[in-house]
């Protein structure tokens, strides 16, 4: 079985966690896309939905499935999304495809976070994927440097804006022993708009794509 087959096949089995009349918000990533394909077959189940980067929009929008603003919503009752690590506390690093900021928002917006990927995400310590940092542009060289003092080796991203209107510095290197620590740490450094840690707000649930079928952690 691919990666892409296991992809998909949580991606429907996210299906499960749409309650019916209520909005639902939607993340960013090639999981993603295909969990907007199969919602596109129950979309008149829902009330709308609200996507954390200008990509899902439009696929959304392509498949007629109705995209409204955080701002006009009072909850979203639940947040479908992949990510590219998952530790088994459910904590995350997102961002790979630099809609981290976004991401963060919707998750703290709705009442239950759903995490898709397939079992190649699920590592023991997080790091090994490089971890997304949005920062303002004129901190990006002071930012870089504050990253090297606490040991990670940051790479600017070239010729990527995010839907913001920021950089990403993508940080090599990275043993994540105390994800919450260190998201709260990186996050106190001027410049920096969020980092690709999602673990003062992890996932509730994570289902994993394997070749025996989809897995549940939660």
């Amino acid at each position: 079985m691919t990666q892409d087959e296991m992809k998909k096949m949580v991606a429907e089995a996210a299906l499960d966690y749409v309650e019916a009349g209520t909005v639902i918000g939607i993340g960013t990533g090639s999981t993603a896309n295909h969990f907007i394909d199969c919602l596109a077959t129950v979309k008149h189940k829902i009330d709308g939905t609200v996507a954390s980067s200008s990509g899902s929009a439009e696929r959304l929008a392509a498949h007629g499935i109705p995209i409204m603003e955080l701002n006009d919503v009072s909850e979203l009752s639940v947040y479908i999304d992949g990510a590219d690590e998952a530790n088994h506390y459910l904590h995350l690093i997102k961002g790979g495809g630099g809609a981290l900021t976004r991401e963060k928002i919707v998750a703290a917006a709705s009442r239950k976070f759903v995490c898709i990927g397939d079992e190649s995400k699920l590592v023991d310590v997080l790091g090994a994927f490089p971890l997304p940092v949005e920062v303002i542009p004129m901190a990006r060289s002071y930012v870089a440097r504050e990253l090297v003092k606490r040991g990670g080796q940051p790479v600017y991203r070239e010729g990527f804006v995010t839907d913001n209107g920021n950089v990403i510095l993508d940080v090599h290197n990275l043993k994540i022993m105390e994800p919450v620590k260190l998201e709260r740490e990186l996050n106190d450094i001027p410049g920096i708009v969020t980092v690709g840690i999602f673990a003062k707000r992890p996932a509730d649930v994570l289902l994993l794509g394997t070749r025996e079928g989809v897995k549940t952690l939660t």
